[in-house]
């Protein structure tokens, strides 16, 4: 495997930063995972376009250009023989001293990884997610905004532990007034009476790409699409629950905390949208091209 690391593209043994890096030491730095669809890298301008979003909030200047960044991925996933895949682009503060101070940090490490990934199985798709609902508190918006997808993912992975714990793959995350504000890794969309609602970007919600993609899909099919803030009231209710992410596509959700949703079967409006959406990422997208 060739991983693109600082403008060369190395061996994954020989892809190696320092432990000076706060991205490491401090989970100082942004990242993007992105789908590659039949040498088609879906969507690859809008995951950019929030890098460099993310990176501005956090005061960390990327390096390249997004002209450069696009041509990096395409040239990874070509150096890799990859059509279908997962790009994980990631930008870290850099090298520095110990101690917080970003600014000691003289220049941003840039690394890309393309590879394969099945973040579930088939199976899950045709019949359906288990989940609970984590203790755990999604970060408030307040301290760190969820608009920023950064390398921090601790608060994430606690509530991933929950759900692994419980014996299944993902968890809801509620905030600190007990809206509903997205699961450890994929945005969440609630089915009622042919409507759909996903909890507003102020409950402590990623700006998700798919989720974005969902929404549009919506709109072509004529569905009304809501933000309201939720609670777990409402996904034990609804008609159908499905999470939406990069690397998870759309995935229906069967059962939360014990209770069946809808008739315990991937709904009929998640399939149709999941079709909507396998289509257009056969067609939409930046072609990696031929090396």
């Amino acid at each position: 495997m060739k991983i693109y690391l600082d403008g060369k593209y190395v061996s994954d043994d020989e892809a190696k930063i320092s432990v000076f890096d706060h991205g490491l030491l401090y989970g100082d730095g942004v990242f993007e995972g992105i789908r590659l669809y039949g040498g088609r890298i879906f969507r690859l301008e809008q995951h950019l376009d929030r890098l460099f979003d993310s990176a501005k909030a956090i005061m960390l200047p990327i390096p390249m250009t997004k002209e450069d960044l696009i041509e990096a991925c395409c040239e990874t996933c070509r150096q890799n023989k990859l059509k279908d895949g997962y790009i994980r682009l990631v930008v870290t503060r850099g090298i520095g001293s110990l101690g917080l101070n970003p600014f000691r940090c003289k220049r941003p490490t840039v690394f890309i990884i393309a590879d394969r990934i099945e973040l579930y199985p088939e199976e899950v798709y045709h019949k359906g997610l288990k989940l609970i609902t984590a203790s755990t508190q999604r970060t408030n918006p307040a301290a760190v905004n969820p608009a920023v997808k950064s390398l921090n993912y601790l608060n994430n992975i606690l509530a991933r532990i929950e759900a692994v714990n419980a014996g299944t793959d993902e968890a809801i995350m509620l905030n600190s007034q007990g809206h509903v504000a997205e699961c450890t890794g994929d945005n969440v969309f609630v089915v009622r009476r042919g409507k759909l609602e996903t909890p507003p970007v102020s409950a402590g919600a990623l700006i998700g790409i798919t989720r974005q993609v969902v929404i549009e899909l919506a709109a072509k099919r004529n569905i009304d699409v809501s933000e309201p803030n939720l609670t777990r009231y409402d996904l034990w209710a609804a008609d159908e629950v499905f999470l939406t992410g990069t690397a998870a596509e759309i995935v229906p959700v069967v059962n939360l905390d014990g209770r069946v949703i809808g008739s315990g079967r991937p709904g009929a409006l998640t399939l149709k949208l999941t079709g909507d959406f396998r289509k257009l990422t056969r067609s939409d997208g930046v072609l990696i091209g031929a090396k």
